[in-house]
C-alpha cells in the first residue's frame, strides 16, 4: 500500500510521462473535406488533402493531333463516372503532346457536361516521389461516396527504387486492390515505366531471368489502358498552332504565322502541342493580345 505522497507523486510522473508521448506522437491527419473543390494534391509527409481552388487545364477542343487518345480516355472516364467498369490509363509515348494535358481536360469536361453525375467526379495529384504512400491515399478515398481519378504526372522508376512494389499493390496486386470508386491515371515518356538497364541487370543477375524481367515488364500490365502518343506531323502541328491563335483571337496573316511556327518548332528541335502553345504564347506578347 503506497502512501498518500508516493500516490501522488507517482501519478505526477505519469501524467508528465503521458504529456510528453502526446507531444512526440505523430498529430492525427484531419478528415479531408472532400466536397470544399473538384480537385486535390496529396501532401503525403503531411498525409492530407489540400484543395485547388482552380486547377490548370486547357478547353478540349485545343488538344489536336490526338483525336483517338481523346475519345478513348474520354470514354473511359465517363463509365467510370457512371459507376461502370472502367480501366486505369497510362498515358505514354513523346514529350509535349497532350498528356497531361488531357487528364485534366477530361476531367473538366465530365463535370461540366449536361448530364453530369449526380456527385462532382474528383481529380487527386500524387507526386512521383510519393508513390509509396498510395496505399493510405486509397484508405482515406475508399469510404467516400465521391469517384476519384489519382493522376501521377511523368510517373517512372530509377533503378535503385523499390516504390514500384506499392503501385503494383494498389493496382491489382494487394488484398484490398483497388477501391471501386478510384482509378489511376498516370503519364509517362517511357512505355514500361522502368529504365532498360535496369531490365537488363535483372536479366544478367537474376537465376531465372525471364521471371526477373516480367516482373518488372507486370507494372504496366496493370493498367488496362496503354495509349500512346507520338510526335506530330508537320501539318497537324500548324493545325495545333491555328487553333491556338483563333482561341487567343490572333488576328496575323497566316503564312506570316505559319512560317514563324515552323522556324520555331526548327530552333527547338520539336514539334508538339507545348512548341506550338509556346510560340503563340510568344506571338500572343509581341501584338499585345490579352490571353
Amino acid at each position: 500500500m503506497m502512501s498518500p505522497a508516493t500516490e501522488t507523486a507517482a501519478l505526477a510522473l505519469l501524467t508528465r510521462i503521458a504529456e510528453a508521448l502526446d507531444r512526440i506522437a505523430p498529430a492525427c491527419s484531419p478528415v479531408p473535406d472532400l466536397t470544399a473543390a473538384d480537385a486535390f494534391v496529396w501532401h503525403a509527409p503531411t498525409r492530407h488533402l489540400s484543395p485547388v481552388a482552380r486547377v490548370n487545364r486547357v478547353d478540349m477542343a485545343l488538344l489536336r493531333g490526338i483525336d483517338r487518345m481523346r475519345d478513348t480516355l474520354l470514354e473511359n472516364t465517363e463509365r467510370f463516372a457512371r459507376g461502370l467498369p472502367a480501366n486505369n490509363a497510362l498515358l505514354w509515348g513523346a514529350r509535349g503532346m497532350g498528356k497531361s494535358s488531357l487528364v485534366k481536360a477530361v476531367h473538366g469536361e465530365i463535370n461540366a457536361a449536361p448530364n453530369r453525375p449526380e456527385r462532382p467526379l474528383k481529380l487527386i495529384e500524387i507526386h512521383r516521389e510519393d508513390i509509396d504512400t498510395l496505399p493510405e491515399l486509397m484508405t482515406l478515398l475508399r469510404a467516400d461516396p465521391h469517384r476519384f481519378i489519382v493522376f501521377c504526372d511523368d510517373l517512372s522508376f530509377d533503378s535503385d527504387d523499390t516504390s514500384y512494389k506499392s503501385l503494383k499493390a494498389v493496382l491489382e496486386g494487394g488484398i484490398e486492390g483497388r477501391p471501386d470508386n478510384v482509378i489511376f491515371y498516370a503519364t509517362s515518356n517511357r512505355r514500361h515505366l522502368l529504365p532498360r538497364d535496369m531490365m537488363e541487370n535483372e536479366r544478367s543477375t537474376a537465376i531465372n531471368p525471364g521471371e526477373a524481367v516480367e516482373e518488372k515488364v507486370s507494372l504496366s500490365d496493370r493498367f488496362g489502358l496503354w495509349l500512346g502518343f507520338h510526335k506530330c506531323s508537320q501539318d497537324e502541328y500548324l493545325d495545333m498552332v491555328f487553333g491556338y491563335a483563333a482561341h487567343l483571337g490572333i488576328d496575323q496573316d497566316k503564312a506570316v504565322i505559319r512560317a514563324e511556327a515552323l522556324e520555331w518548332a526548327t530552333t527547338r528541335g520539336a514539334r508538339s502541342g507545348r512548341t506550338a502553345w509556346q510560340y503563340i504564347q510568344d506571338l500572343a506578347g509581341r501584338l499585345g493580345a490579352a490571353r
